[in-house]
């Protein structure tokens, strides 16, 4: 299987979309600007404690206070709890725990009101990001993932990933880690690092000690809420968690961050540094890897299979709710029963492959084709069960129901990702008055006319739709060669599929979007 990841670059976002043999499984988008990401340490206060919920709402700089459940304080709460006192106010020097003495855990069942206190700084690791009306969700038991490990402080164990099976080299995890991990650290040992060489655990392992310590120095001094550690930005997050010796290429539009990820892969995996290539392309990247395309066709409320087939997604407050339905498909002239399970199996790869691709999260059920034999239902069952295996988000898929509706749950730790493939009519706008298409080159030109004369801009590319694209650059004597004759300064026009009909944008020469 080819495994490429294209990357697009743009002013306060980068997109990340993993093709799998040139199907769109993952997308990422982050925000330059974000605020809050899973993984951040923040210095916290507590603002109140509420014993009702035996949780805490805690001050991390959002808007709207995060949740702090006991639960989610982590046994070794006052271990971490004396080091971040200890660490602000300077008693302690240095970020290792080799002199450490560690405080006995804290009971399974007990009340948060009795270890917490309202305006306490604590440290906390952001769980979920802000989603919809709520704050972040938080965790105190404070971990660094690393591309072959999860660093733990205060605990002195090794934890290997179930999905390594073969025990010899489970043993041999062990032993190594057991041999080179710092006093007072603990390790989980993530299925990356299967039959890799002590040179690589241990220099990711001194990558995550370095990290702990610039958590350590950062909060010298600190007031709250502040944050102390930032996760690594998506991109190089999405290199660590997906990349592996079947990744083809990493196509990137931008020559800076395509430098800087060449420089994260000689650090975490050099035979892979040749693989990063700079697109130069005139078409938007996106385009280019087809990948605008496949995200119209998969974010919408209708998803259309191979086979004719056809899901309708509806999303409620409460759950996702997904309809297959047989469509145009016929089945030739096979069974009603073996045409349901064709179109019911196919149906599942595509959904497994959206919930991925969407990150939809929280409670699922899904309506397939009536089946009437005990068998079929079972196969369905474990096909779905088998498509969510490599889903990195922790889920659980029950058997379908007495109504053949399967419900599943998925784990939700961002906001889902929701892209608008639905567009406004490109004559009225929307509004039910039409004005005549032909005049938008009318406005077009206006506008370059202003940023030509008035602000007096040169350099300018002006992004539209492909179709205005060709009516613009087609042809001997084009309307984009007779505007270099009436300004006497060239205008790049770039065909864009994720623009409308009719919309476009001008960018100056810095690449930043011109208001108009």
């Amino acid at each position: 299987m080819n495994i490429d990841l294209v990357i697009r670059s743009r002013a306060g976002e980068v997109a990340i979309a993993l093709l799998k043999d040139k199907v769109l499984s993952e997308l990422h988008r982050e925000q330059t600007e974000r605020g809050f990401a899973v993984g951040d340490i923040h210095l916290a206060k507590v603002r109140k404690v509420a014993p009702g919920l035996n949780a805490a709402f805690v001050d991390v700089g959002h808007e709207k206070d995060a949740f702090l459940h006991y639960f989610d304080l982590g046994p070794q709460y006052k271990n971490s709890y004396k080091f971040a006192k200890a660490a602000v106010s300077g008693t302690v020097k240095s970020s290792l725990l080799e002199d450490w003495k560690p405080d006995p855990d804290i009971p399974k069942d007990g009340k948060l009101g009795d270890i917490v206190s309202a305006s306490q700084s604590i440290l906390v690791q952001i769980a979920k990001e802000p989603i919809s009306t709520k704050g972040p969700r938080l965790t105190a038991e404070v971990t660094l993932a690393g591309r072959y490990m999860v660093l733990v402080p205060f605990i002195n164990k090794v934890s290997i990933s179930s999905r390594i099976t073969d025990e010899v080299e489970r043993k041999r995890l062990k032993e190594l880690m057991q041999a080179i991990r710092p006093k007072n650290f603990g390790v989980i040992i993530r299925t990356n690092a299967s039959d890799k060489n002590s040179e690589d655990l241990e220099n990711d392992l001194k990558t995550l000690m370095q990290r702990w310590d610039v958590m350590f120095r950062n909060l010298h001094n600190a007031l709250p809420p502040k944050k102390v550690l930032g996760e690594v930005d998506r991109t190089n997050a999405v290199l660590r968690d997906v990349l592996n010796k079947d990744f083809t290429a990493i196509h990137v539009d931008d020559e800076l961050l395509a430098d800087d990820i060449r420089t994260t892969l000689e650090k975490i995996a050099p035979e892979k540094a040749g693989i990063v290539k700079h697109y130069k392309g005139k078409l938007d990247i996106f385009d280019n890897f087809a990948v605008n395309k496949q995200i119209k066709q998969a974010f919408g409320k209708q998803v259309m299979l191979p086979s004719g087939a056809y899901l309708i997604i509806e999303k409620t407050e409460a759950m996702h709710v997904i309809d297959v339905n047989s469509g145009s498909r016929k089945g030739g002239n096979q069974a009603q029963e073996k045409n349901a399970l064709d179109i019911n199996m196919e149906a599942a790869h595509e959904i497994a492959r959206l919930l991925r691709l969407r990150d939809m999260g929280g409670i699922i059920c899904v309506d397939f084709i009536d089946l009437y034999e005990a068998e079929n239902r079972r196969l369905l069952h474990k096909t779905l069960k088998d498509a969510m295996e490599t889903d990195k988000a922790k889920h659980n898929v029950l058997p379908p129901s007495r109504f053949g509706v399967i419900e599943m749950t998925r784990q939700r730790v961002r906001p889902e990702t929701e892209i608008d493939t639905s567009e406004n009519c490109p004559t009225c706008n929307g509004t039910g008055e039409v004005q005549a298409a032909v005049l938008i080159i009318d406005e077009i030109e206006n506008a370059i006319n202003y940023l030509h004369g008035e602000k007096d801009m040169s350099g300018l590319t002006l992004n539209v739709h492909p179709f205005i694209h060709a009516y613009l650059t087609k042809g001997f004597m084009s309307i984009q060669r007779k505007w270099w004759w009436r300004w006497k300064k060239w205008v790049k026009v770039q065909p864009e599929g994720a623009l409308q009909f009719l919309a476009y944008t001008v960018q100056d020469g810095a690449g930043n979007v011109v208001p108009l």
